[in-house]
């Protein structure tokens, strides 16, 4: 079978997984939480992916196959009100970031700004270009956005394709810019496909998720978890997976020992997405500063995998243990669900991102 049919039938694959019917009433006493937490429906969205929040009790929401983001205004007791179209027609828009009372969003091969979008929510501006120098690439251009602690926006862009050796400057990486889109470089290499990170609130360093190959079988290799606490690290890509598996077809070229390796291997074709550090307060003293990752799903494995949103707990800078904390989402080998992005509230609470049931949950602690 040649790489052109290949592609064609990843393409197909996965724009069939993308646009499956989603549940209309999501069963969510179907999943299961540690004692003590409770979850609910907080809004319905169309295929929600990432998420941020504006200044002022709006949360923004980035889509991929719908091509729209969204706005939702919340009140004082959190409660969500009714959800608005804030910019359409876009090229899989699933990032969005908040700054300086814009809003920042990513499309194939760009970077828009919505400037003073919180006043403008019934009338959206028209969107500035910050950056259009990214590819345009679609397989695995989409891409989560997020501002550092140093002020810099960091953007994520993946391999053109499954396994390939392209341009280390222009794929497989992970670069940031200032905001006006000056100043682009490389911060680290060797990503196959980042779609979410974030930065540890004590130590300030990056952390990112990474979704491995396809097509070395159904358990090899892990999907990543990794630590960036610097700029010019390589995680491997495409030469080494999982920090010891050699590439079949490029792992001569250079050996998995010269490479940082994952601080965590989340398992295989489980397809990392967002993940944010916990920093609020709702939740027990015992999930502070843990990372919670949302594993979107396998689309291509024999035994489905992932559809769970799981916790990695530190010691130091040491991944000592990944829990699952949100399961039930893949009944059997039948998944109604898929979680794509997960975001603390201002009290502590949690919101997770559903693309394939358009929802968005609330996941808070209420003990008794």
């Amino acid at each position: 079978m040649n790489n052109t049919l290949i592609a064609a039938l990843l393409a197909l694959v996965l724009l069939c997984a993308c646009s499956a019917t989603p549940a209309q009433n999501p069963p969510i006493e179907r999943l299961k939480l540690p004692p003590g937490f409770a979850l609910e429906v907080w809004a319905r969205v169309p295929e929600p992916r990432a998420m941020t929040l504006g200044a002022d009790r709006t949360l923004f929401v980035g889509s991929r196959g719908a091509g729209k983001v969204h706005a939702i205004k919340f009140d004082e007791t959190l409660r969500a009100g009714a959800v608005s179209t804030v910019a359409e027609g876009l090229d899989m828009p699933v990032g969005v970031a908040f700054r300086d009372s814009a809003l920042y969003v990513s499309s194939i091969g760009r970077i828009l700004r919505y400037d003073g979008i919180e006043a403008k929510l019934a009338s959206p501006p028209r969107p500035a270009v910050v950056s259009d120098r990214f590819p345009g690439d679609k397989h695995h251009g989409w891409k989560f956005i997020a501002f550092g602690p140093d002020g810099k926006l960091y953007v994520p862009v993946g391999a053109p394709c499954n396994i390939c050796d392209r341009d280390a400057d222009g794929y497989a990486n992970i670069m940031r810019m200032n905001p006006d889109g000056s100043q682009l470089e490389v911060y680290a290499r060797g990503v196959r496909n980042s779609v979410g990170f974030d930065w540890h609130p004590q130590t300030k360093a990056l952390w990112f998720t990474d979704n491995g190959r396809d097509w070395m079988g159904d358990d090899q290799p892990s999907c990543e978890l990794n630590h960036a606490p610097k700029p010019g690290m390589h995680f491997g890509y495409p030469f080494c997976h999982a920090g010891t598996i050699p590439d079949p077809e490029f792992g001569s070229r250079r050996k998995c020992g010269e490479f940082t390796p994952p601080a965590a291997n989340l398992g295989p074709h489980v397809a990392p997405l967002g993940m944010r550090f916990y920093a609020g307060t709702q939740f027990p003293a015992d999930y502070r500063d843990r990372i919670f990752i949302a594993l979107h799903g396998s689309w291509n494995r024999a035994k489905k995998s992932g559809y769970q949103v799981v916790t990695a707990r530190l010691d130091g800078d040491r991944v000592v243990a990944v829990e699952p904390f949100i399961t039930g989402w893949l009944q059997g080998e039948s998944n109604w669900g898929r979680p794509a992005d997960v975001l603390v509230l201002p009290d502590g609470s949690l919101l997770v991102s559903d693309d394939q049931a358009n929802a968005i949950y609330r996941v808070r602690y209420a003990p008794g």
